[in-house]
């Protein structure tokens, strides 16, 4: 069996979402756009879903958007900081999840699978414990999160220290998850993205926010080296000089890509088999297709 690649350290992850939860300043609106995503995408569904699993979301809001008469709601937070009195929670990691097969109707798991190291293990076990005919919804960080601010780090570096180390993750691309999913034994696998920018007075506001989050650099290749202050000075001064609007503001981009699959049961939708259509394409197409 193949040792997946150390990316992210993930105890430095736990310990930077505990010190964000104990510092009691929270910012949400990452967590508050997700949570109104994931109501939206549930609400047409007319399966009960009575055993839900809110996996690793580091925000109660999560949880709230899964409550629904005759559901029981579990939470399993990645830090005991981040467990919640209003819902039944757990301290579990996403990477070796403590239930039985077939414990779940639903599994959401929301902005932390961007952080595992071993994400096609995560999509199986989660589709182990999924029972037939159960849903997975995941959102995780997109690909172009932060490229500008990950640009502006990497060009401060090169200019000051002579060379670039990385300094913002790799996130998940939207085409490598709907694949995972497959991969994993999920049936009708859909991916989709929500991309959107965030205005920011700097650079540094920018970054406070994402250290109240508990979403600062923790890549295993250097995460622990702190950040030089006249590196992060002149990534600051190159920000506002290359992604700033008319009145000073900079931009920060942000992508949410959700990805979801379910658990197969006999009574989904299958593709028909080749060979098996009862009317010619000609039919359907008429003359046109004598010219193709």
């Amino acid at each position: 069996m193949t040792t997946p690649p150390l990316i992210f350290d993930r105890a430095l992850w736990r310990k930077r979402l505990a010190r964000a939860a104990r510092a009691q300043e929270p910012c949400d609106f990452l967590a508050a756009r997700v949570a109104e995503d994931l109501a939206f995408r549930l609400a047409p569904i007319s399966r009960p879903f009575s055993r839900a699993l809110d996996l690793g979301s580091p925000h109660p809001a999560i949880s709230q958007a899964l409550a629904a008469p005759g559901r029981l709601v579990l939470r399993a937070a990645p830090v005991v900081e981040l467990a919640s009195d209003a819902t039944p929670s757990l301290v579990a990691d996403e990477e070796a999840l403590p239930f039985a097969p077939q414990s779940f109707d639903l599994v959401v798991s929301a902005l932390s699978l961007q952080f595992a190291n071993d994400l096609p293990g995560v999509f199986a076990q989660v589709r182990r414990i999924l029972a037939p005919d159960g849903l997975f919804l995941a959102a995780a960080i997109g690909g172009q999160t932060l490229s500008e601010l990950r640009f502006c780090l990497a060009q401060a570096q090169d200019e000051i220290e002579g060379g670039a180390s990385p300094r913002v993750a790799p996130f998940a691309d939207l085409r490598d998850l709907g694949g995972l999913l497959q991969r994993a034994g999920f049936a009708l696998p859909v991916s989709d993205c929500d991309a959107f920018t965030v205005r920011y007075s700097s650079a540094f506001g920018l970054m406070r926010d994402l250290r109240a989050m508990g979403a600062t650099n923790v890549l295993a290749a250097g995460a622990r080296r702190p950040l030089r202050r006249d590196v992060a000075l002149r990534a600051a001064a190159l920000y506002a000089e290359k992604y700033s609007d008319p009145d000073g503001r900079i931009r920060a981009t942000f992508e949410i890509v959700w990805a979801s699959g379910w658990a197969p049961h006999q009574s989904q939708q299958k593709p028909l088999r080749p060979g098996s259509a009862r009317m010619p394409l000609s039919a359907v197409l008429g003359d046109k297709s004598r010219d193709a």
